[in-house]
């Protein structure tokens, strides 16, 4: 998989361009599956009953909940709403580069935490490309700032990032308590980071600004009130979701359910194309189904091997939130960080309700959504930043990327397990 997204990250099959990762993995589960029954063992047994059990680690869920709300925020950004955000606020940073890089920072971090890392990377990279280009200005220190903030502030809610859903979710871990818990090494973690940022930049912000920043419009006011009230009414639901006996991946099922049906109602009432939804459908990550799911089979093969016990083991319980947050921190950047999640969920499972299992949790939270910006295979989001900064002919590489992330990454780590020392020393998690 590695070797994929640095040597090989598509294949085109006529007009179609297919990314490689989730193609390496989802052989690589069908080997699993096959040799492990050559050898004698009911794996697809198995894997079809973890698939459907009524439980909060159920891959399908998990999938309904992240595909949900990152339909949400696509809705909005076909609308514009990203972008236009962005434009406002950049707009009253004219006065210099320093300030234009706080401001985007803050506006990046701010939509994170209500929306997703993902669909904040696919909707700000383009505008930040194509504004600095009309600027006049270097775009890497805000394509960083944009990245590391983006990485960095989704652990503040449950819905920011995958991970942080499966690995909660399979801890029963309620919206309001990962809110209490993650909310200190997050803001921890988003100032270091961006003190790291400056340090690394503060230089090249001295240039002026030359050029004008992008004009952008909202032309369809109705639909952006109505993806805006959905998003609003969803992200109160799954806060409230534990309380009203609601699981979370119907919340944000419905949600988009109804955002659908509202849509197509006002599209029919106006005799117009769908655009908006039909960009939706179009855009939707779905080659996270196969991925996900792929190496949900591999990790459920390994742990009846009893290779999660042996961890384990190994690690023990004494000072998990050190040794969980950084060998998941550096693991998310062997096997990705949705793979790194689910293995570590099957490790951290064989501990038992323990304070040193939940402590263990959070500080994968914080590895796998930090380690993103150690090297660009350390997440989904990585690979989807670099491939769109190909597409615009800025280079930059591993080398790169890995310089940014020695200098940024780690401090930001560390930064963030202090955080969650500070919080279990407080209160009991």
């Amino acid at each position: 998989m590695i070797l994929s997204v640095l040597f090989f990250p598509k294949i085109k099959l006529g007009r179609l361009s297919i990314s490689t990762y989730w193609v390496v993995t989802l052989i690589g589960a069908l080997i699993v599956l096959i040799v492990d029954v050559a050898a004698g063992q009911n794996s697809f047994k198995t894997v079809g009953e973890a698939l459907i059990a009524d439980t909060a680690i159920n891959p399908l869920k998990i999938l309904a909940l992240f595909l949900s709300m990152t339909v949400l925020s696509i809705f909005l950004d076909e609308l514009g709403f990203f972008r236009f955000l962005a434009s406002a606020v950049l707009k009253r940073a004219r006065t210099g580069q320093r300030k234009l890089f706080l401001f985007l920072y803050l506006i990046v971090s701010v939509l994170t935490v209500f929306t997703s890392n993902d669909i904040i990377i696919l909707s700000f990279t383009p505008f930040i490309c194509y504004f600095a280009k009309n600027a006049k200005i270097n775009p890497t220190p805000y394509l960083a700032a944009e990245f590391v903030a983006a990485n960095t502030w989704s652990m503040a809610l449950i819905i920011g990032n995958p991970t942080n859903i499966y690995l909660a979710t399979a801890f029963d871990v309620d919206f309001l308590q990962y809110l209490k818990i993650s909310i200190v090494p997050t803001l921890f973690a988003g100032i270091v980071a961006f003190g790291m940022l400056y340090l690394m930049f503060h230089k090249q912000l001295k240039a002026p600004i030359e050029g004008e920043p992008e004009d952008i419009t909202i032309k369809d006011k109705l639909l952006l009130w109505v993806g805006i009230a959905h998003l609003g009414v969803c992200t109160i639901l799954l806060a409230i979701s534990s309380y009203i006996g609601i699981e979370m991946w119907i919340v944000s099922l419905a949600s988009v359910g109804s955002l659908f049906v509202v849509a197509t109602i006002v599209s029919l009432v106006r005799k117009k194309k769908p655009t908006e939804l039909l960009g939706c459908i179009k855009r939707a990550p779905y080659q996270l189904i196969p991925f996900v799911l792929s190496m949900f089979v591999m990790i459920v093969v390994l742990a009846g091997k009893g290779i999660s016990a042996k961890i384990a083991g190994f690690f023990g319980e004494e000072h998990a939130i050190l040794k969980y947050g950084v060998s998941s921190f550096f693991a998310a950047n062997v096997i990705n960080n949705i793979p790194m999640s689910v293995f570590f969920s099957s490790i951290i499972s064989e501990m038992g309700g323990t304070t040193a299992a939940l402590q263990a949790v959070f500080a994968t939270v914080i590895g796998s959504n930090i380690g993103a910006f150690l090297t660009p295979i350390g997440a989904l989001a990585g690979i989807m930043w670099s491939s769109i900064l190909n597409e615009h002919g800025l280079k930059f590489g591993y080398l790169d990327f890995l310089k940014m992330g020695a200098i940024v990454a780690i401090p930001t780590l560390f930064a963030a397990i202090g955080g969650l020392y500070a919080v279990s020393s407080l209160i009991v998690i």
